[in-house]
């Protein structure tokens, strides 16, 4: 049997192969036309169970066999299976586009929307219908017959153009190499990197992201991080080989959208963007980014100031150029707060990560992840199952509620960035609930001479993040899938996440009445920072005030970590002091607890950036990092319960309410969950 139609249990990625593509995605095809011509025949009732119950099961099975194609050419992209996946994405893309644009079927999907029938639908039903009358609106369902080829080669040459361009970054990317046979060249990079690196008698540097990284912010040879930079910058472009130019691909395709957006009627394409999105507007959008760049660019000028006149009185550089800012920035830091990236990773071990990451989602989420075992891509990728931590109602403890596959570390075949997508989604079969499935993926350093892989915070962040998408997937209660939506959009990564990151808001070090450092400056505020619907904090918008409340949050974290100063009051080697760029002792010593709240805190925002509203679940997330109004007024109070009585007008969350039960009082324990 083919493995790509077995839908029986996990996917068997130890017998698919790039040959049993074409036979099963051609035949789930001709299945789903068939099914799809049934269903649009005038005799047929649009009844939820008659009509979109069956396009929903057939859509599933030929969205999971496609997912683990398209999963394939992202982690494993070798000839075989880069030729399989761009063989079969023209008809998989044509079918979804020949669906988008079914009259009959659209008919009786809107049909459905005014049937007696949808006001008895759940309301997650009624999302569904709802969603799929605006997907087929997208896809072109009313347009005239004239324009509606016209329409279905533009969706095929896209999804084409999306999967050339990432394929050519990353050959792009795998193209360039550094070869150094003097070590003294390899100065200031961090001996891990150089390990990893060393290829018989000389050092390869790479641009993927665990050596290009490390490269341009410790390297002392500046002639290095310029060759290395400039091949970074124009990967994929005019400047390298002609058959991996991107830039007539982005051309091509802008022109693409914009005939696109025309053809169904927007001004734009960004306004086609926006009808499934949550911003109202164009103009919503463009008027947020200008007022965040009004607000950040003053500090962002004073920043890069500061920097140049360090460069320039301790470093002795005149003019900074690009691939000197990472580098110099490093010795800033080093300088002026004793801190250093790469001595915060001795504190990052891969195990130690896991297991934080793990116990966090354990105590908001009450359950417990634990090891599994599935068939995999690669021999470093891991599996997980979640199960429940305590008994609720009928379902009792230990009972699954999901599992997923963790792929963590940077290879030649494996696209660039890290994201989450999902294998199997959560559903109500005829044999009960279908458990998600997950992919979480990474690109960072690998275990280098046995011995364990160590992420800096910046990846601890990046897994944490990523993890709190996998958790939308695993830990959903909606039991059906997306109805008829089609992937049209998704088409050339195959469905996958891209890899979005919250730095922005999560890099600004949010300062909290605990960290005693910036009291004092918070204290003439007259009202505490806003927060959005996630929990995370943003300046107000009155121009008055805004600046000293950046002002305040921005340097607060990093303020509080000065060992060298505590050094030489004790009389200790100040090169030898933790964080000052000295040699650690042979035994890690224990995180600074000056530096804990601020790695905590971006942590759980890391992995808590769940789009909640103002719903009793986001309130309960906030107490739990410290967020609430409650504890502004009373920073000392440490009780939860004595805190609660004192706001007695506060709901009080019994344990077992929902998934997420048993939290923690807020800032419960000093430790840092992770690193401790």
């Amino acid at each position: 049997m083919n493995p790509l139609l077995d839908f029986s249990g996990l996917p068997r990625f130890d017998a698919v192969t790039p040959e049993h593509v074409a036979p099963a995605i051609r035949e789930l095809i001709a299945e789903n036309r068939a099914l799809v011509e049934k269903l649009a025949a005038p005799e047929s009732q649009p009844s939820w169970h008659a009509f979109m119950q069956p396009i929903t099961d057939a859509g599933e099975r030929l969205g999971r066999a496609w997912g683990i194609v398209s999963h394939l050419h992202s982690v494993m992209d070798v000839p075989a299976w880069r030729d399989a996946y761009n063989a079969m994405l023209p008809e998989i893309t044509g079918y979804y586009a020949e669906l988008g644009q079914n009259e009959a079927i659209y008919a009786k999907v809107k049909q459905l929307r005014a049937s007696a029938e949808y006001a008895t639908l759940t309301p997650t039903r009624q999302r569904i219908v709802d969603n799929d009358l605006r997907d087929f609106r997208l896809s072109g369902a009313e347009l005239s017959e004239d324009k509606k080829p016209r329409y279905k080669a533009m969706q095929e040459e896209m999804s084409a153009i999306a999967a050339k361009f990432s394929e050519n970054l990353l050959d792009a990317t795998n193209a360039h190499v550094e070869r150094i046979t003097d070590e003294a060249q390899l100065a200031g990079i961090p001996e891990d990197v150089k390990a990893a690196a060393r290829k018989d008698d000389a050092w390869e540097l790479t641009l993927r992201a665990p050596c290009y990284i490390p490269v341009m912010q410790y390297a002392e040879n500046r002639e290095l991080r310029a060759r290395m930079y400039r091949a970074f910058a124009t990967r994929a472009s005019e400047f390298g080989q002609p058959e991996w130019d991107n830039g007539p691909l982005i051309t091509r395709l802008l022109h693409l959208r914009a005939e696109e957006a025309a053809l169904l009627g927007y001004a734009h394409y960004a306004e086609v963007s926006l009808v499934p999105k949550m911003a109202e507007s164009t103009a919503q959008v463009a008027g947020f980014l200008r007022e965040l760049a009004a607000k950040a660019k003053p500090f962002a000028e004073r920043d890069v100031a500061e920097l140049r006149e360090f460069a320039r009185t301790e470093l002795g550089m005149d003019r900074l150029e690009s691939w000197d800012l990472a580098w110099a920035s490093e010795k800033l830091k080093q300088a002026r707060y004793a801190f250093s990236d790469e001595e915060v990773k001795q504190y990052f071990p891969e195990h130690k990560v896991m297991a934080g990451l793990f116990k966090v989602i354990g105590t908001l989420f009450s359950v417990n992840i634990e090891p599994d075992s599935a068939p995999t891509w690669h021999p470093d990728v891991r599996f997980y199952r979640i199960v429940t931590k305590v008994s609720r109602g009928d379902t009792p403890a230990g009972t699954l509620v999901g599992r997923f596959y963790v792929d963590l570390y940077a290879r030649e075949t494996k696209r660039g960035g890290a994201w989450m997508a999902d294998a199997i989604g959560r559903r109500q079969t005829p044999a009960g609930i279908q458990t998600p499935v997950a992919y979480l993926n990474c690109n960072f350093p690998a275990p280098v001479n046995g011995k364990a892989a160590t992420f800096s915070h910046d990846d601890v962040l990046t897994l944490f993040h990523e993890t709190g998408h996998g958790l939308h997937h695993l830990l959903t209660q909606v039991d059906r899938p997306g109805g008829l939506r089609h992937r049209r959009r998704r088409m050339g990564r195959g469905g996958t996440a891209q890899p979005v990151h919250g730095e922005l808001l999560l890099g600004m070090g949010r300062a909290r009445w605990h960290d005693r450092a910036c009291q004092d400056r918070r204290a003439a505020a007259a009202r505490p920072l806003r927060q959005n619907d996630r929990g995370e904090e943003f300046p107000e918008r009155h121009a008055d005030a805004a600046p000293d409340r950046v002002r305040a949050v921005r340097p607060a974290a990093a303020q509080r970590i000065r060992p060298r100063r505590h050094a030489h009051r004790a009389g200790i080697d100040p090169g030898r002091a933790r964080g000052s760029g000295g040699c650690l002792p042979a035994r890690v010593e224990p995180l600074p607890a000056e530096l804990r709240p601020h790695l905590r805190r971006r942590l759980r925002g890391g992995l808590l950036q769940l789009q909640m509203g103002g719903s009793p679940f986001r309130r309960r997330l906030c107490r739990f990092r410290g967020s609430g109004q409650d504890l502004r007024q009373y920073p000392r109070r440490r009780n939860r319960r004595a805190l609660l009585a004192r706001n007695s007008g506060r709901r009080r969350f019994a344990a077992g309410d929902g998934i997420v039960q048993g939290l923690p009082r807020p800032r419960a324990g000093s430790g840092c969950l992770v690193a401790a």
